[in-house]
């Protein structure tokens, strides 16, 4: 029987994409989730009613999917992409959200004809808050982008490149970024509580304020830097935080190796 989509992996960003999709209007009979944690694929059955395998060789021969999703981690993509050269055709589009892997990897694997999206979502695509960049190669018709752009869509904000080596920068800079938010909120609560809060509030202050901080962000249309001024009294409280923290040797330096060294490991995942 023919499927709209096969979701390859069916951990945190795999299935925060299917529960987006699923929203969508994507019909159950239409998915697949090729899942091999017997946990794993028990869950996404019993949660959201989708049909699992445990690998590529489970799916018939004539499933002539339309989309396939491989939402597998890099390191296990050499195992995983093997089974799935036989669905190449010109009405099946590839999107990978594994890091690092390029598109010459992929045809590589597929053949050079394959139809292949490569795309970099994050974490926040689990309360439809996410942003994914994309890549397509040659045989990728407008008519797949347009379909992949609204899959990748209904978990976030979708933008596309055409310069592939953007993507190891973008995988740096958003596909890490909700860990660098989240680290800033633990260094803020540990910094309250070394000035004397009891742990329990400093926690409560620093995730709500960077969570409130985000939503309003979103909501406004003022720069960020915009946004740090209206909070920053002259000679103020904030206005002393911020001669440590925007220091020439402080934050920008710091968050600037931080994503080098992050761009040179997604190069590294290429091989």
């Amino acid at each position: 029987m023919p499927l709209r989509l096969v979701l390859v992996g069916g951990g945190k960003m795999g299935s925060a994409m299917l529960e987006g999709w699923l929203k969508q209007d994507l019909a159950l009979a239409d998915v697949l989730v090729v899942e091999p944690l017997a946990e794993t694929a028990a869950h996404i059955s019993q949660k959201l009613g989708v049909r699992t395998v445990s690998e590529a060789s489970d799916i018939d021969d004539d499933a002539a999917p339309e989309t396939i999703v491989l939402a597998v981690k890099p390191q296990m993509m050499d195992d995983a992409i093997g089974g799935y050269a036989r669905f190449v055709s010109n009405s099946c589009v590839f999107v990978s959200i594994a890091a690092g892997k390029t598109i010459q990897y992929f045809e590589n694997h597929l053949g050079a004809d394959a139809a292949i999206v490569r795309a970099m979502p994050n974490t926040p695509a689990a309360v439809g808050r996410g942003i994914t960049v994309c890549c397509p190669n040659q045989h990728v018709t407008t008519v797949q982008r347009d379909w992949a752009d609204t899959l990748l869509g209904s978990v976030g904000v979708v933008d596309w490149v055409e310069d592939e080596g953007h993507l190891d920068a973008v995988t740096a800079l958003s596909g890490g970024g909700p860990a660098y938010v989240f680290l800033l909120v633990e260094v803020m609560a540990k910094a309250g509580v070394d000035a004397g809060l009891p742990e329990d509030l400093a926690m409560r202050l620093a995730r709500t304020t960077v969570a409130g901080a985000g939503e309003l962000l979103h909501q406004s249309e003022e720069e960020a830097a915009t946004l740090r001024q209206n909070v920053t009294s002259p000679a103020g409280t904030t206005h002393e935080a911020l001669k440590v923290l925007m220091a020439d040797d402080a934050l920008q330096p710091l968050m600037t190796e931080a994503i080098k060294q992050a761009t040179r490991r997604s190069k590294e995942l290429a091989g």
